[in-house]
């Protein structure tokens, strides 16, 4: 569709086609007409699809409307606060869309665009906040210092953007949100993107938006049909960096994001790659600001040609030159990995995500794949393919089903058609196992048991016709995951039920207590050892008469 068609003003038009846009994307389409229309959103969109345009353009089509309006007037010097209010999770985040706002409204005169980010002088700031400003973009723990302090007036607040909300509150955001949306106008416009809208964030939105409309164009399982994922098995760590080497030496590569799982991973291996002759720089949270935005601005420039960077530049780089995603290290979380792949194939370009897997990488490269419900498929480079055996990954089975097979007759469900995880039997119905006498499931014989069904006459099958087999006496025994053999050391005898034995010392009397043996006293009995109670006499030692004097052992004492 294309933009004349949105009812957008002509000095946004002419903003976007001199930025090389023609056609509206899908999100675009949907949600710039809504936005318009004064209608709170809930958007979901994967990465990479054009959503940053499609709240910022309604954003400063309501600027224009309310410049044309004559019964404003601003006084100078006093602070009104900013008409359009965006949250984002990072500072990556709320850069680019600081930059898109500026892109964007370039042929509006006089437009004012702040940025309150952390890790930023609170001084310049200050002066941004002060006096009129059309919009602001923060992220929520920098701005609720402004908030607190007086220097931040949001009562002139329209529109009110969540970017990524489901980021924002996986950051522990959710208080700082309903604070900043407390001090908006309540007849304001709510606009939120978010990849879910289930649990705590569909909850967020049940509280800030009203009768909102639903566009759902992109979900964390469609395919992305413009990046190329592979994945690479390394043998050990020195394999994977031999890997990451020929992947950076490819002539076909542009630019390149790496990312690894820590800070200090993303500052050895820039230095490592620096010293073999690539322009790299580092990007994670501990840096300060200003060299953040260096390392974006050099990375734009094309100065730096691989970028090695933790997740906290999964979510806000925009660089249409990157050709590559490399997952040097896996994310902790399954979704970060599909924000990770959105760095390339960016505006319908053509891109290409590795991921480098270690033996220890299969748990989270399986829970990727059943996140995506998609099969990463694996390649290997010639003169580095792996020499062990690669980890067997099974494909991604379908949501609520363990088994595409579905489970055998007999079975619950669990597993390949056998019942319990993993092929370790429950019982079906949920029944007890019998006992013996003692209070012991039965070590052999007949009856039900933890494990499959006990063979042998009178057995109580509860998981299908199966057949006994010999135990190590020969009878009819347990069919059980392990059996006890008579050359291990140890074979299952019959006095084995733990009851309660002669030569024990005690026995059960009843139902109560012990009964003493008639060898031994019984219990309450004093003991007789054979003669009168011995008396010590005036030899008995005394500790509470004579004290030793200066002069030796005191009477009656146990003396040196």
């Amino acid at each position: 569709m294309s933009f004349d068609t949105l009812g957008l003003n002509e000095v946004l038009l002419k903003a976007v086609k001199d930025s090389g846009y023609e056609t509206a994307t899908e999100v675009q389409a949907l949600a710039i007409p809504a936005a318009i229309a004064n209608k709170d959103l809930m958007c979901s969109s994967r990465t990479g699809s054009g959503k940053t345009a499609a709240f910022i353009l309604p954003a400063l089509q309501k600027i224009l409307a309310a410049r044309a309006d004559t019964t404003i007037r601003r006084e100078r010097g006093v602070n009104y606060g900013p008409k359009v209010l965006v949250l984002a999770p990072t500072r990556e985040l709320a850069m680019q869309v600081s930059k898109a706002a500026q892109t964007y409204g370039r042929f509006i005169p006089g437009l004012k665009v702040a940025t309150v980010l952390g890790g930023m002088p609170y001084p310049l700031q200050i002066r941004q906040l002060t006096g009129p400003l059309d919009i602001l973009i923060a992220t929520p723990g920098r701005l609720i210092d402004h908030i607190q302090s007086g220097k931040c007036v949001l009562s002139n607040v329209e529109v009110l953007v969540l970017d990524e909300a489901d980021r924002m509150l996986d950051m522990g955001f959710v208080d700082d949100i309903a604070l900043i949306a407390s001090h908006t106008p309540a007849a304001r416009q709510t606009v939120m993107f978010s990849a879910t809208f289930a649990g705590h964030v569909g909850r967020l939105a049940a509280d800030l938006l009203k009768d909102p409309q639903r566009i759902d164009v992109a979900s964390h399982t469609d395919t992305h049909e413009n990046i190329e994922q592979r994945l690479h098995w390394a043998d050990n760590p020195n394999h994977k960096d031999q890997l990451l080497e020929a992947i950076l030496a490819n002539p076909e590569m542009d630019q390149a994001v790496v990312f690894t799982s820590t800070q200090r991973d993303a500052d050895w291996l820039s230095e490592r790659l620096a010293e073999i002759g690539h322009s790299v720089a580092p990007l994670h949270g501990a840096m300060p600001q200003g060299k953040r935005n260096r390392v974006l601005q050099a990375l734009r420039s094309r100065q730096v040609r691989v970028l090695v960077a933790t997740d906290v530049a999964a979510r806000g780089i925009d660089v249409p030159t990157i050709s590559h995603v490399i997952n040097y290290g896996l994310p902790m979380k399954a979704e970060d990995y599909v924000h990770r792949i959105g760095r390339t194939g960016r505006a319908g370009r053509q891109g290409l995500a590795i991921t480098l897997g270690l033996r220890d990488d299969v748990s989270m490269i399986r829970r990727i794949q059943q996140f995506t419900t998609q099969q990463i498929p694996v390649q290997q480079i010639e003169g580095l393919e792996p020499k062990t055996q690669e980890p067997r990954i099974f494909p991604p089975r379908p949501a609520g089903s363990f088994d595409d097979r579905g489970p055998r007759p007999g079975g619950n469900g669990f597993g390949r058609g056998k019942p319990g995880f993993g092929g370790k039997p429950f019982h079906r119905d949920g029944g007890r196992p019998s006992f013996n006498d003692n209070g012991r499931p039965p070590f052999g014989g007949p009856g039900k048991s933890f494990g499959r069904d006990v063979g042998g006459q009178g057995g109580d099958s509860r998981f299908g016709d199966r057949k006994p087999f010999a135990g190590p006496a020969g009878g009819p025994g347990e069919q059980r995951g392990f059996v006890p053999r008579e050359d291990r050391g140890f074979a299952p005898r019959d006095d084995r039920g733990f009851a309660p034995r002669d030569d024990r010392g005690f026995a059960p009397q009843g139902e109560r207590g012990f009964a003493p043996r008639g060898d031994k006293p019984a219990f309450g009995a004093k003991p007789s050892f054979g003669g009168p109670k011995p008396s010590f006499g005036d030899n008995r030692p005394s500790f509470g008469g004579d004290r030793r004097g200066p002069g030796g052992p005191r009477k009656g004492g146990f003396g040196r």
